[in-house]
């Protein structure tokens, strides 16, 4: 027997239409740095990809051509993420900090046929545009000369001319909501890049997922502050799930320092805001120092991209009165998986663990994990394994067929290493390429940084395994200090003493400036064992029996 209900396709078309037709008034706010801001309504925000569409129809874009972004989060991203792929077209959102090899291997593996790029990005992109096959134009935004992007013998087009030259009504067609809508490469920390192609169905799910309360409750009465980059994983859903929702949205473009960001939530009060921990560290470290800064319109932080320190959730919470949302998911998963909101009843201490956890799976998502042979383990809150999920929003594979072993009987295995208690909350230990083994047995370097960063001494933290004579692996712990700050190895291993058991103190100790991070943000982790190995950190090394 088959329902009586209509056929729609559930689109970015339908998503568009919805925020222009019902929410049209609703706003969006693009930060230009020096207090200034330009605004856009949801209306003017469709005008616009009308004109952008016919726009691309003009130069050749009429089929399911991919279309590169090269940008900052503002307005006329926003744009192309509904224009492109509503036209049909495939939005892909390059990411602006991959090394220039890395840009011109996505770029032809995808092959992009034009490039939709920021001036303020002229710098980066100068020198891949020479080195990209398939690109043929690409169209400016913003104010700047022309010349080093000309020169490469691409034809460049002003965004601007563009929108102005062409009519704002574009006849959208009805399209298959399993055809490709955009696509994403991971970030490339080992190996090349791999892409990942979001259908029209799987964006449009996770937004509806993302509007609900057991998610981030994205609604009508918020203004959402997406600091995570629209180049990356679609932003984490946020200007999808906003325009679906009615919430105003407001776009910090360049200016992600943690003045700049702070000055935006004071200005434009969003109530959400999504981005990784290391830039919420930096933004706390700035509120510390001036006191009399306002972040109170923020009713939540979707923080995700690594490990959130409960130290952290807990300094915005008792002192700003700020609630942290730990997500977790990855590029392949759209990529919100789990969310660790606190079950009802629970006691104040199994609340900050349940939140200190990655969460529990979104009702779409099914999570397991599994030993080294590939079968499921318990969810006792003991074993520990590879966890691996499926769902709607997840891939099943990833473009051109790229590391098939990443995918076993339509499971994605995302090198992840945890465990799952009775009540389905998911802790992460390690990535599996990160994982420390020392002596048969494993050390969780999140654990070892979620207690170091506690530290009212430490401003970040990050474990890695380096190797052991003895033990084949043991951990190093790399530390930045606050501002005038002190503390010795010693003192700091006698603060962990207590809290985790002894095996797992590092004997080995370094002190940075800053912890290399990743295109994303997270800590590059591959970069502090390169530097480790080739000797770059002044390491200090203290015996168990010294402490």
């Amino acid at each position: 027997m088959r329902s009586t209900m209509q056929d729609v396709p559930l689109t970015i078309t339908a998503i568009m239409r919805h925020a222009c037709d019902v929410n049209g008034d609703r706003t969006v706010t693009t930060a230009m740095g020096d207090g200034r801001y330009r605004t856009s309504t949801y209306r003017e925000i469709g005008e616009q990809a009308g004109r952008l569409a016919n726009g691309l129809r003009a130069i050749g874009i009429d089929g399911d051509q991919r279309v590169g972004t090269f940008m900052w989060n503002n307005a006329e991203h926003l744009v192309a993420y509904v224009a492109v792929p509503s036209m049909g077209a495939v939005l892909h959102t390059l990411n602006i900090r991959l090394s220039p090899e890395q840009i011109a291997f996505i770029a032809n593996e995808a092959e992009d046929q034009v490039i939709v790029a920021d001036l303020s990005l002229t710098a980066q992109l100068a020198p891949v545009l020479p080195l990209l096959k398939t690109v043929h134009t690409v169209i400016a935004v913003g104010d700047g000369e022309l010349d080093q992007w000309t020169a490469t013998g691409k034809t460049v087009l002003r965004y601007a001319d563009v929108v102005a030259t062409q009519s704002p009504t574009f006849d959208w067609p009805r399209l298959d909501e399993y055809s490709a809508s955009s696509m994403c490469y991971t970030s490339g920390t080992t190996g090349n890049p791999k892409g990942v192609v979001y259908s029209h169905r799987s964006s449009y799910l996770h937004a509806m997922q993302q509007c609900t309360a057991n998610s981030m409750g994205v609604g009508l009465a918020d203004k959402v502050l997406p600091i995570v980059s629209m180049f990356h994983a679609n932003a984490w859903g946020l200007p999808y799930a906003a325009l679906m929702a009615g919430a105003d949205l407001v776009l910090p473009d360049r200016f992600m320092d943690s003045e700049s960001l702070i000055d935006v939530i004071e200005t434009q009060r969003p109530t959400i805001a999504g981005g990784v921990p290391t830039i919420w560290n930096d933004i706390l470290n700035c509120l510390e120092q001036q006191p009399h800064r306002d972040i109170s319109s923020l009713r939540v932080v979707a923080c995700g991209g690594s490990a959130v320190p409960t130290s952290l959730m807990k300094a915005y919470h008792d002192g700003y009165g700020v609630s942290f949302l730990q997500a977790w998911g990855m590029t392949e998963t759209s990529p919100v998986a789990t969310t660790s909101w606190p079950l009802p009843g629970a006691s104040a201490e199994q609340q900050w663990a349940m939140c200190a956890s990655q969460g529990r799976p979104v009702c779409g998502v099914e999570v397991r994990v599994v030993d080294d042979a590939g079968d499921p383990l318990p969810h006792d809150d003991k074993a520990v394994g590879e966890i691996e999920v499926r769902g709607p929003w997840v891939t099943g594979s990833y473009y051109l067929n790229r590391d098939d072993a990443k995918f076993a009987g339509g499971w994605l295995r995302t090198g992840d290493v945890g465990r799952i208690d009775p009540s389905a909350y998911v802790t992460l230990t390690d990535r599996a390429k990160d994982v420390i083994k020392s002596g048969g047995e494993w050390i969780s370097s999140v654990e070892l940084e979620n207690h170091l960063i506690a530290h009212p001494a430490v401003l970040e933290a990050a474990v890695v395994a380096v190797p052991d004579a003895k033990w084949e692996e043991r951990p190093l712990a790399t530390v930045v200090l606050h501002d005038g700050a002190q503390a010795t190895p010693s003192e700091l291993r006698e603060f962990l003493a207590d809290k985790v058991v002894r095996w797992w103190l590092p004997e080995r100790w370094t002190f940075v400036d800053q912890v290399p991070r990743t295109s994303v943000g997270k800590y590059d982790k591959k970069a502090i064992r390169a530097r480790y190995a080739d000797g770059e950190y002044e390491v200090v090394t203290i015996s168990r029996e010294q402490t």
